[in-house]
């Protein structure tokens, strides 16, 4: 949910040989999220880069200040964390639908984490709250189910991996369904802050975009 397609993305890589390690599954090896699939066209990222910029630029979001000092709160608490601890406030983060409602742990972010998705890249967890809170007032029923989470490391890095649902209508006239199945690799640093949020989807870039012009049938808000 990095940007306006944030709602719309994943796609489940393959695992390698997971093992189970003091009860959470582990892999040994970073997941690739980038599988060989259709290139996503440099229109549509630059399309959907406009498109957010165009939202946060028409939005009087005056929340920056309060933001911030939850995040200096937070960072006062979770100052000493591993990595088990993250995913445990990442299965929490999902209990609160985080991608759906805005709501989450940002003290377990690195400032400048990088996000990314098949349509957008950009960095700074205070851009991703941002980016987020322009995107819950489009949602009606949203759900975003977990399916599993895991923790990995590989030879370079700690890595946690969530697998999850996205599903949602969008507030818009002809009521379209968005619904994708998809993961996020959270690549962690040495003191287990989460510096690159890589999502990636079940569908193409251009199938994923297209959900929202498709007219689902539910007429009523």
């Amino acid at each position: 949910m990095a940007g306006v397609c944030c709602s719309l993305r994943l796609q489940i890589p393959l695992l390698s040989h997971p093992t189970r390690i003091h009860g959470i599954r582990c892999c040994a090896k970073a997941p690739d999220n980038n599988p060989k699939r259709e290139k996503t066209p440099q229109l549509l990222k630059v399309a959907v880069s406009g498109v957010t910029e165009f939202l946060r630029l028409l939005s009087s979001f005056n929340t920056t200040t309060r933001l911030d000092k939850a995040s200096d709160k937070q960072r006062d608490e979770f100052s000493d964390v591993g990595i088990d601890d993250v995913v445990m406030i990442l299965k929490a983060d999902y209990k609160n639908a985080y991608f759906v409602t805005g709501i989450f742990t940002s003290a377990i972010y690195a400032e400048d984490c990088i996000f990314e998705d098949p349509t957008i890249r950009f960095q700074g967890t205070e851009l991703y709250a941002r980016n987020l809170k322009l995107l819950v007032p489009f949602f009606d029923s949203p759900s975003i189910g977990l399916e599993k989470i895991e923790k990995g490391i590989d030879s370079e890095a700690n890595f946690v991996l969530a697998t999850w649902k996205l599903r949602t209508y969008l507030k818009l006239p002809w009521r379209p369904l968005i619904s994708i199945d998809g993961s996020t690799v959270y690549d962690l640093n040495d003191e287990f802050k989460i510096v690159r949020h890589a999502e990636s989807w079940n569908v193409s870039a251009i199938e994923a975009v297209g959900q929202i012009f498709r007219p689902s049938g539910k007429s009523d808000y």
